[in-house]
């Protein structure tokens, strides 16, 4: 299939799928709404099938395979690779904690491209931690649960066709691991449920093209079937994510790399690599670029003694690095990238919105230090 990745190949961009997703990069950003020409060369184009094991017809990648395809579309659309970013999480945590008759149901259309997943844990008034959840489900009296309240910030909203879930179904309480709380539960919603309402109403500053916006849900009904892990036990699959070592410090990588770009071309067409201070600056700005890269590869290999907390160092890093490098190229265009639509402008507003998607670099942060207190 085009574009899979196959062990040990690295993974690249058909010109076609580049071409749609550079020009969705121009005019998505502006209107504020998803290219569905884009999404579905995307679909069509066998990527998204990156974190599903082959026996259900995915290409098997690991978290590095994820984060190198991340780091591909984001250094052409970042908007499209979160979407990517949560299309792989969300498969993942099938494979981890889905049924047996959840993987050969859903897993075959996640990897063919027939179904994009989505993820719609955050909720106004729960922070970054996930707490505090003002959304409810409650088992009916024939098996079924009824969902009821409002997510938001649910990147893919209106464009998936499966949703990832978190409501509170038990008592809440605190968790170990400092992320979500006791009694909550994760479902597999599909976006033809009825009760289930998706509204791009949020007008970000940045990751305009991303779909992200609300998820409403007023008596949404699911079977038991539908849920995904333990009931009121989310905490545990949530805990397990960061020790996957996919990163969205990846999306990070890539569009940093895309600004660096910038800096480069402009350069050569102003004449000004016969500097030695340009020179070096963008040497710099290389060498910044490459120790974020390379900590999202460590996250992706997993190869440190403890994955879970180089995955959050990796995500911390690059984007920190990503929103200064932007910044940095933005100086050096000048006037050239101080103008409306200017490249330069949307990747740097890009690189901002990664430091406030889940978790958080505050969280990051606050999960980090909780390894040393204990």
């Amino acid at each position: 299939m085009s574009g899979a990745v196959r062990s040990g190949v690295r993974p690249l961009l058909t010109a076609e799928l580049r071409a749609r997703l550079s020009e969705s990069a121009a005019h998505s950003g502006p209107a504020g709404v998803p290219d569905g020409e884009t999404l579905a060369a995307l679909r069509a184009d066998g990527l998204l099938g990156t974190a599903v094991a082959a026996r259900h017809g995915g290409a098997g990648g690991d978290a590095a395979a994820v984060n190198h395809v991340v780091e591909e579309l984001a250094a052409v659309d970042p908007s499209v690779a979160i979407i990517a970013f949560q299309h792989f999480a969300v498969s993942a945590r099938i494979a981890e904690w889905g049924t047996e008759e959840q993987q050969r149901r859903i897993l075959p259309l996640l990897a063919d491209g027939t179904w994009l997943a989505a993820s719609a844990w955050s909720e106004p008034g729960a922070g970054a931690a996930k707490r505090n959840l003002a959304s409810r489900g409650e088992r009916l009296a024939d098996g079924r649960w009824r969902l009821d309240g409002a997510k938001t910030f649910t990147t893919g909203a209106g464009v998936a066709d499966v949703y990832l879930v978190l409501v509170q179904t038990g008592r809440p309480g605190g968790t170990a691991q400092g992320y979500g709380s006791d009694g909550q539960t994760f479902f597999l919603v599909g976006a033809d449920a009825p009760g289930l309402v998706a509204d791009l109403g949020l007008d970000l500053a940045g990751m305009r093209g991303s779909a992200t916006g609300l998820l409403a849900l007023d008596g949404c009904e699911v079977a038991d079937a539908d849920r995904l892990g333990p009931a009121d036990g989310a905490a545990s699959v949530i805990a397990g994510v960061r020790e996957s070592g996919a990163s969205l410090g990846a999306v990070s990588v890539g569009i940093a790399r895309a600004a660096f770009d910038l800096a480069v071309r402009h350069a050569r067409q102003q004449g000004l690599l016969e500097l030695p201070t340009v020179r070096h600056r963008l040497v710099d700005l290389a060498t910044r670029l490459e120790a974020a890269r390379a900590v999202v590869a460590r996250a992706g290999a997993r190869s440190s003694a403890q994955p879970g907390l180089t995955t959050l160092h990796s995500k911390l890093h690059a984007s920190v690095a990503a929103e200064e490098i932007c910044l940095d190229v933005a100086r050096m265009l000048g006037s050239a990238g101080y103008r409306e639509g200017a490249p330069i402008g949307r990747l740097l507003a890009d690189a901002r919105g990664i430091a406030f998607m889940g978790p958080t670099n505050d969280l990051c942060r606050d999960l980090v230090a909780a390894a040393w207190t204990g």
